[in-house]
């Protein structure tokens, strides 16, 4: 879930599968930002990333517009900091020795080694790149139990689904100072094919948008018969297509309604035309971070955002921490809004959590559980 498997291309081609996207200042040196974008569900210890993508961060200076505006941020301007990185094709097979190339902001380069616990580094970046458990939290059967039965389903405790699986992951520790003093941003991971045709693949922001908010289908009354998920991974987060724009649109009000009424009651009302509160919110689909606020391990996913309809300032850095529960954040959002009743899914941590320490990420299971059967 979050991202992992969100449409028939992901399944088609897990290599190029984004499971999570990740933003928060670093908890080891101040003035830098960690990203980490995690790959490849059920990564086997000694996987290797794909040669023929191009695995980029994207990040746009970001303005916050009035309270009442459905979207309470928007791109600043068409400006945007990207960190691409490139891997090279494994030496002697499949598992062999692989380097990652990364180009940073301005034009800096900085290479690691694939699986090397120091990384790489350069005057502006640490780069890691390598197998990794899986920081995901969540009791994923519970969530598809909650779709398929239109009850909640959560129990305490629950469990995380197929706890100790593995991701590729990817982190990139970035020097604020490569921002030009852009300091609220949107953040996105995308792959793409690699070459002078770069087709986008995936892209990720906000866990659960493409699979508990795009999946199901029978909800909307005007694209029942569309999968609509390969679309909106092919999209641009801070531009939508306008020829989808509606598809999409008639998909969240859909599915935004479903997840606000499990509780029997309606904390969203749409307004007159059938919108629901927050599909503008979730159609700009991408993490927002202030990178002069501190790292904080809990509750900054989606403050920033809680704190704008508001029309108050925001007091964390946003974005998203390896070890934050924050399906128990969106959940309630979605179910309760922002300031009701915690709507819990049982489980609060992972078995191995994230450090404070780079490459953040814990260590892989060199034992990993198998994927289930596909029918």
């Amino acid at each position: 879930m979050s991202h992992h498997i969100s449409g028939p291309r992901a399944v088609a081609e897990p290599i190029a599968d984004i499971t999570d996207l990740f933003a928060f200042p670093s908890p080891e040196r101040p003035g830098r930002l960690v990203l980490v974008l995690d790959t490849l569900p059920f990564a086997e210890p000694d996987a290797r990333f794909s040669d023929s993508l191009v695995y980029r961060f994207r990040l746009r200076p970001l303005r916050r517009a009035a309270p009442d505006d459905p979207a309470p941020f928007r791109s600043a301007s068409e400006d945007e900091y990207r960190v691409d990185c490139v891997f090279s094709t494994p030496d002697g097979g499949e598992t062999g020795a692989q380097q990652v190339t990364c180009a940073l902001p301005g034009g800096e380069v900085v290479t690691a080694q694939v699986g090397d616990e120091q990384g790489g580094e350069s005057p502006s970046a640490r780069v890691f790149a390598g197998a990794r458990w899986d920081p995901f939290i969540l009791d994923a059967p519970a969530g598809l139990r909650t779709i398929a039965t239109g009850k909640l389903a959560f129990t305490e405790p629950g469990s995380i689904y197929l706890d100790g699986k593995n991701v590729l992951g990817l982190v990139v520790e970035l020097d604020c100072a490569l921002l030009d003093g852009a300091t609220l941003l949107g953040v996105v991971g995308e792959t793409l094919t690699a070459g002078k045709l770069n087709v986008r693949l995936e892209r990720a922001g906000r866990p659960e948008v493409p699979n508990f908010m795009l999946a199901p289908k029978e909800h909307d009354q005007v694209n029942r018969d569309l999968e609509l998920r390969d679309l909106w991974n092919m999209d641009d987060a801070f531009h939508p297509s306008h020829d989808y724009e509606g598809a999409y649109r008639a998909r969240l009000n859909a599915n935004l309604a479903f997840w606000d009424g499990l509780d029997g009651r309606t904390d969203w009302p749409p307004d007159e035309r059938g919108a629901h509160p927050l599909t503008e919110l979730m159609l700009a689909d991408f993490l927002v971070v202030d990178v002069t606020k501190p790292y904080a391990e809990q509750g900054t996913f989606l403050e920033i955002e809680r704190a704008a309809r508001r029309g108050d300032e925001h007091e964390t850095c946003g974005g998203r921490a390896l070890n934050d529960d924050v399906m128990d954040t969106l959940l309630t959002l979605l179910v309760n809004g922002f300031d009701g009743p915690v709507v819990r899914d049982g489980v609060d941590r992972s078995s191995r959590p994230a450090s404070a320490t780079f490459p953040y990420l814990a260590a892989p299971n060199p034992d990993p559980p198998r994927p289930p059967a596909h029918p």
